[in-house]
């Protein structure tokens, strides 16, 4: 087939111009994303040739080389994993097939740490050669596809590309970068060594390149950090030496990696630029065993809350690769840790559909899941305890990002519940700030003697929440409430009832029951119910159709009226929230509770004539104040306006 010109999907051509023009001083990343793929290539070869062996063209040794040729003024990567055939290169590096690529843009910021953060996290990696090359030459051969299928790639990353088709002996995809007038650095062994030994040192294949020797009757050795391509005089031999340490990390004993080694294969595998928040490495021995290598980020990724995102663990079977984003070894509330699973047991053949099935699997995510558990409970407890402020932060950084997810495992995960529910936090009365900072552990230390239940108010944002009318009585008598404000809480409360025997209770829920808080007040509010009965009965009439009943409350100290939900209804919070979500949400009338000592609720008796608008504005301002929407706001500002005038 001849030459064919090509033009670059929209989104690829915006992807080019950041890399050329935004990101230039995060110029080694490219380096680190080709090999990547290169390792990603070859894991695919040697999943399909599970089934194919043929795939393997007599050439079972798979391999990354690097190289560069000063006259040229090229570096190449060359790989002899899967390969691309013509129709794979046009949608591989013609278009960004993955979906979230107006998330992707919508999250660039001009920061160029943190734009160069996002190439990888978008699949987008190999876009970055342009960052160090004005003209990036891409020759491929599907594994299996006879040598005339092979195909050459090539783009000066201005909008469009060529390709056609060439006879290509080897199997796999030779990337030759044409690099830019001011990249000469590149143009050598060391330089190109260290950053490989930088970025991709725990890569499990072999990253090859030409030895070299010094030439000592040329010239006298120079210090490293002063290396000059142009003159230094190294000799290269006729044969290759690995670059890296080309083993699978996760296999090797613990005591011989470092930190440093341990935060790099974090960043390959997750592609975050960032460092992890923390990690565990142990293998598992018994009924399954298995190697594990777990991340807890620091940031969540853009996609957290995309329910079409796959999200998952790296799994390996006697460390041939399998399949990234194995969903099945995590529950979903764990979604956001990364990470591999390397088993001894599962068949090399395994899918997804026997992954859902196997009862080896099963016991893989019981025993990834409790480790994850362990590792946040070990950062729960070393924060607690630290006297560092940045060792303090550590578990509130990891709260602040996937509380919210966590949260979720209170409904999903029964066998881990109790653990999962002392590793939530939520803000509270105790702090005049809307950090989620307080356990129910330590909501129970500070309890007061008489105190029986665990309190608590949901609303649609911290200010609404400490605002709430609901809470006046219990600042009177000095009462902790927990402030629920995350969308997940409400359904999240519908499986917690209790913790460590004490139960939970919304201040906005059912007939206020203080217990023995209240002891002291009982018979005089009796007396004043007895008093006011006539009143309430009154307000029923009027509010019939609106209200679901009238009552008189003492859980108000400055506030006339308030709305709260009968025991088993719907709370009106939650009504809001799901209508909001587009989703059929069952109407329950409130109970309106007025406050007998406000000025308000007394001159309801004085005023027989306006009786029915004064119910009414009673009960529009509870549901304004909870957050909530007015049927008709219309009638609300005429009949103020009507009273305001009246008075």
């Amino acid at each position: 087939m001849a030459q064919e010109t090509m033009s670059f999907q929209a989104e690829v051509k915006q992807l080019l111009h950041l890399m050329i023009h935004s990101l230039y001083s995060n110029k080694e990343i490219f380096l680190r994303e080709l090999i990547s793929n290169a390792s990603d290539a070859a894991d695919k070869l040697r999943f399909e040739a599970i089934e194919n062996s043929a795939l393997y063209e007599n050439d079972p040794e798979l391999r990354i080389r690097i190289s560069f040729d000063k006259a040229a003024r090229t570096v190449t990567i060359d790989d002899n994993g899967i390969g691309m055939s013509r129709d794979e290169a046009i949608s591989h590096l013609g278009t960004i097939a993955r979906s979230g690529t107006k998330e992707f843009f919508s999250k660039l910021s001009g920061d160029q740490q943190k734009d160069a953060a996002l190439i990888g996290q978008f699949g987008v990696g190999f876009y970055s050669g342009f960052i160090v090359a004005d003209k990036i030459t891409v020759e491929t051969r599907r594994a299996g596809l006879p040598a005339n299928q092979g195909v050459r790639w090539t783009s000066a990353g201005e909008g469009d590309f060529e390709i056609e088709d060439i006879e290509r002996a080897q199997r796999g995809t030779t990337i030759t970068l044409h690099l830019r007038a001011d990249e000469d650095e590149l143009l050598s062994s060391y330089r190109l060594k260290s950053i490989i030994q930088k970025y991709s040192d725990h890569v499990a294949l072999p990253i090859l390149m030409k030895k070299e020797e010094w030439d000592a009757e040329k010239s006298e050795m120079v210090e490293k950090d002063e290396w000059d391509a142009e003159k230094s005089e190294m000799v290269e031999k006729d044969e290759d030496e690995t670059v890296n340490q080309a083993s699978a990390l996760w296999t090797r004993p613990k005591n011989d990696i470092t930190d440093e080694q341990y935060k790099q294969f974090y960043q390959h595998i997750s592609h975050d630029h960032d460092e992890p928040l923390a990690w565990t490495h142990n293998r598992v021995e018994g009924r399954s065993e298995y190697t594990q290598l777990l991340y807890v980020p620091k940031h969540a990724p853009f996609d957290l809350w995309n329910r079409e995102h796959r999200g998952g663990l790296k799994l390996y079977v006697k460390r041939v690769f399998i399949m990234d984003d194995a969903e099945q070894l995590l529950p979903a509330y764990l979604r956001f840790v990364k990470g591999v699973v390397d088993s001894a047991d599962l068949p090399l053949n395994v899918s997804r559909e026997i992954l859902q099935e196997s009862r080896d699997v099963k016991a893989i995510r019981e025993g990834v899941t409790k480790r994850v558990l362990s590792m946040l409970e070990e950062i729960a407890t070393s924060s607690a305890e630290a006297t560092e402020d940045a060792d303090k932060q550590k578990y509130q950084t990891f709260w602040n990002e996937f509380g919210q997810v966590l949260k979720e495992g209170i409904g999903e995960d029964f066998s881990n519940r109790e653990r999962i529910a002392k590793l939530v936090r939520f803000a509270s009365t105790h702090n005049d700030s809307d950090a989620q900072n307080v356990s129910l552990a330590e909501y129970i230390s500070r309890m007061k003697p008489e105190q029986t239940k665990i309190y608590y108010v949901t609303a649609d944002n911290w200010q609404a929440a400490k605002n709430s009318p609901h809470l006046e009585v219990f600042r009177k008598k000095g009462v902790e409430v927990l402030l629920m404000t995350d969308r997940v809480d409400e359904w999240m409360l519908s499986f917690l009832n209790e913790f460590d025997g004490k139960p939970l209770a919304s201040v906005a829920r059912g007939d206020l029951d203080l217990g023995a808080l209240n002891d002291e007040e009982k018979q005089q509010q009796e007396k004043i119910g007895e008093d006011m009965k006539p009143l309430v009965e009154k307000m029923k009439e009027a509010l019939e159709g609106k209200a679901k009943d009238v009552r008189l409350t003492f859980r108000l100290t400055d506030s006339p009226s308030c709305l709260v939900a009968d025991e088993g209804d719907m709370s009106g919070y939650l009504q809001r929230m799901l209508k909001a979500a587009g989703q059929k949400a069952p109407q329950a009338e409130p109970i309106l509770e007025v406050n007998p000592d406000h000025p308000l609720v007394k001159a309801l008796k004085a005023d027989d004539a306006n009786f029915s608008d004064w119910c009414h504005l009673l009960f529009d301002q509870a549901m304004l104040a909870e957050g909530g929407v007015l049927e008709d706001p219309a009638s609300f500002v005429k009949r103020t306006n009507a009273l305001l005038l009246a008075r």
